[in-house]
């Protein structure tokens, strides 16, 4: 796409030359000029965090040689606080500024740039000036030696790859770019124009990636009934072990592993994760909980609602790639069955409601330590889940009427696009009301502020199916703990989980597991292997250099492993729900 740039009236003009003469050294280098300036102070600010992502990550640390001039002369630019400069422009028109970039951090959120690319995640790489998140700006790249496209989803000025325009920051810091030497392919769907972005090689196949791209384009168009975008842009990271993306406004950065595309799971896996991050244009970058927008760069943005904006997105990620008849039923129940033993196998199951895991993202989701798993849960993991829940109760409570699709397109009809705005916890369950034709004020006291276990079996029930247990009737013991094995052969515990043998009697993380009665450990496993819960065992443990040993009596296993099968005779009702759920 391209547009010709004409002078807004009334406002400082912006622009920005990013170059890389260092790229070896992962340094961006960024010049930025502005104009027209009526004021006594500038601020110049860098965001604290990218939208997205919650959690707050300093960007401002990798800046570095931060200076100002006007009229040719050095003026002062003495940073206030971690992330603001504060420059004296009284009589002064125009500034330029100039800094560099430090990016050396691999991931969908971050920037990095070496001799081969450069993915600046603009968030980390644009500071703005404070007060004119709604003033547009210029972009232009001078690519490092033999780099030779651009790819992003801001528009070309007069036809100029590499050089964009945004509309205002807000667009700018949700439109990342990928700079060098990328191998570009494109479709049109459903009258919209993608990119397939690729860096990094791989054993992908263009032509099937196209088309069965095409299919999940059009699936996820088919819930909201319009594309928004007229152009859209897919980042792919190829690298030998990669994974991960992050969602934007018009694109999405996805990380994957080069030569996965050739085999079924990993082709599969990648669908399911393209589906995930193209469903975020329409939930959360558009149909968005209220405080997710406008966003504050400077601070944490809270919402109890992140069960929704990602939770349904994992849900809708399986329910899409099923849609398209890509991959037989089995493979579906597959991903929802790890779903439901994820979260069944986690005691922070009975600590942390979703709506709290939500809430609390920006200071646990991102930071896990080795307790997390006694503690919380994943609003993805658990909104997925949900999602289901919904999605079955509203398709047999409606006859077969309505699905979860229905409240989604209706949502965002009436907030996105009518009202203008987010929603509130309230509105989304009123609308989930509205298509189940009754009140879920207990599904709501009992799966989302509370901390009931999910009752599996009436919500697949509605579809004619049950869950059994692979592991019910065993009696196997468990010590409880999660271990790794150093390069010199020592078996340190990584975790203890909550209510097991090792959490009772005092085994703690960080313990080296040197024997157990007596017996020398290289795996903890395979040494309690054939013991019974109720049986008696010594860990001798090396604890900040002293040996210790511990009495410890074995408990039972009490994991699950969930599989989904279908009821014996199920009823007409359940086999036309089972249809509309399933896309039979």
């Amino acid at each position: 796409m391209s547009t010709t740039i004409s002078k807004a009236a009334n406002n400082a003009q912006i622009s920005y030359n990013v170059s890389f003469p260092e790229a070896q050294a992962h340094y961006a280098d960024i010049e930025m000029h502005i104009t027209g300036l009526q004021q006594n102070t500038l601020e110049l600010k860098m965001p604290v965090w990218t939208p997205g992502s919650y959690l707050i990550r300093e960007f401002a640390k990798n800046i570095e040689s931060f200076s100002a001039e006007a009229n040719g002369k050095a003026i002062a630019s003495p940073k206030i606080n971690k992330n603001t400069w504060q420059i004296v422009t009284k009589g002064v028109s125009a500034v330029t500024v100039k800094y560099r970039v430090y990016a050396f951090e691999l991931s969908v959120r971050t920037s990095f740039v070496d001799a081969s690319h450069a993915f600046l995640s603009t968030t980390g790489i644009f500071v703005y000036p404070a007060n004119m998140l709604h003033s547009p700006a210029i972009i232009h790249i001078a690519p490092y030696k033999n780099w030779d496209k651009v790819s992003t989803s801001l528009e070309m000025v007069n036809n100029d790859p590499f050089t964009r325009h945004s509309p205002n920051f807000d667009i700018l810091f949700d439109s990342p770019i990928e700079v060098g030497n990328q191998d570009v392919f494109s479709f049109d769907a459903s009258g919209v124009h993608y990119e397939i972005c690729m860096y990094g090689g791989g054993n992908y196949d263009k032509e099937k990636l196209k088309a069965d791209l095409h299919k999940i384009v059009e699936q996820e168009v088919a819930v909201f009934g319009e594309n928004p975008n007229k152009h859209y842009v897919f980042i792919v990271h190829n690298r030998q072990r990669n994974g991960g993306g992050l969602e934007h406004l018009s694109s999405t950065v996805l990380g994957a592993s080069r030569d996965s595309y050739a085999n079924d799971k990993g082709y599969q896996g990648f669908l399911s994760l393209v589906a995930h991050e193209h469903f975020h244009l329409w939930n959360v970058k558009r149909l968005r909980p209220i405080v997710l927008g406008p966003f504050d760069y400077d601070n944490e943005n809270y919402t109890t609602n992140l069960w929704i904006a990602e939770g349904f997105t994992e849900y809708y990620q399986g329910i899409i790639v099923r849609r398209t008849q890509l991959f037989p039923v089995e493979n579906y129940f597959e991903a929802i069955e790890s779903e439901f033993n994820t979260l069944e196998n986690l005691p922070g199951r009975e600590v942390q409601t979703v709506a709290e895991s939500s809430f609390d993202a920006w200071i646990k989701a991102y930071r896990p330590n080795e307790n997390s798993n006694n503690t919380t849960i994943s609003y993805y993991n658990k909104g997925a889940i949900i999602g289901m829940m919904l999605d079955l109760e509203i398709i047999n409570n409606s006859k077969g009427k309505y699905k979860l699709d229905d409240a989604m397109k209706y949502m965002y009809n009436q907030y996105y696009k009518t009202l203008k705005r987010g929603y509130t916890d309230a509105e989304f369950k009123a609308a989930f009301e509205k298509f189940a034709g009754k009140k879920l004020d207990d599904f709501y006291a009992k799966y989302i502020n509370g901390l009931t276990p999910v009752d599996y079996n009436k919500y697949l029930g509605y579809a004619g199916y049950k869950i059994v247990d692979e592991l019910a009737g065993k009696n196997d013991a468990a010590l409880g703990v999660a271990t790794t094995t150093t390069a010199g052969k020592k078996v340190i515990v990584t975790a203890v989980q909550r209510g097991t043998a090792a959490y009772i009697d005092g085994i703690n993380v960080n313990d080296e597991l040197t024997a157990i009665d007596g017996t020398p450990v290289t795996d903890a496993a395979a040494i309690i292997s054939g013991k019974k819960p109720g049986d008696k065992i010594t860990v001798t443990v090396t604890r900040d250099g002293q040996a210790i040993d511990l009495p410890v009596t074995l408990l039972k296993n009490t994991r699950v492993k969930y599989n989904i099968v279908s009821v014996d005779n199920p009823t007409e009702q359940q086999l036309a729900v089972r249809k509309k759920w399933l896309s039979l």
